[in-house]
């Protein structure tokens, strides 16, 4: 039986890239990480959006285990505008402010060190470079280095899947209305979180958010694009 182990995290690109694996594999388990961001409220909705996917073709029976980490202290060490309440905004070396050194690295560590344990051997993360924030460490160069270090470090032979890596946020859409229909891109609007600062009051056609910061505005454009289309 083929099996994934898939990075959920709770917004758009995660739940696109778990409707792709449950798609593709017999059985999928899903991992997240709580490290203090402050839009926490992420993986306040990762339940619901597990039970709509669970309600799409025949992907309850192959959706499994769930579990999320505590890694508070990258929060603790990570002085960004993602794990302190301050403003959003350009660094002098050119990256956002929104930026975690290393999150994603210690992510694919921990997601690798359960797949061992698990027996499953395929990772899959909604990481991707086209629509992006700039974040070194969602490139596929990165990746590709990542996937041989775990696979030399655990002498195992991880599949680490990509699925977003060279489509835009329009794209993003368009493969959940080709994975799952109405329905999937649906459950996203209404109850993935993407927004960075935590906002649940505010309702748009692509989804609740701020509407200003910069994943709102990805978020928001590749809707009305796919919209248009």
């Amino acid at each position: 039986m083929s099996n994934a182990l898939v990075l959920f995290s709770g917004g758009q690109d995660s739940t696109t890239c778990l409707a792709w694996a449950l798609a593709r594999f017999d059985h999928v388990e899903t991992i997240g990480f709580d490290y203090g961001q402050r839009h926490r409220i992420e993986l306040d909705v990762r339940p619901a959006v597990l039970a709509g996917l669970r309600k799409i073709a025949d992907w309850d029976s192959r959706l499994g285990e769930d579990r999320v980490i505590d890694l508070a202290v990258l929060g603790q060490i990570s002085q960004t505008a993602l794990t302190q309440n301050v403003a959003i905004a350009m660094q002098d070396n050119g990256l956002p402010n929104t930026f975690v050194p290393g999150r994603n690295l210690i992510f694919m560590n921990f997601a690798a060190a359960v797949a061992y344990r698990r027996g499953i051997k395929n990772i899959v993360t909604g990481v991707c470079e086209t629509d992006f924030s700039g974040y070194p460490d969602c490139r596929d160069d990165t990746m590709k280095a990542v996937q041989l270090a775990l696979n030399l470090g655990m002498e195992a032979r991880f599949v680490i899947h990509t699925p977003l890596m060279w489509i835009d946020k329009a794209q993003t859409w368009e493969l959940s209305q080709e994975l799952g229909g109405g329905a999937l891109v649906d459950l996203i609007r209404e109850d993935t979180h993407t927004c960075y600062n935590g906002d649940r009051t505010h309702r748009h056609d692509w989804g609740y958010g701020c509407g200003a910061c910069p994943a709102c505005e990805l978020r928001a454009q590749g809707y009305a694009r796919f919209t248009a289309a």
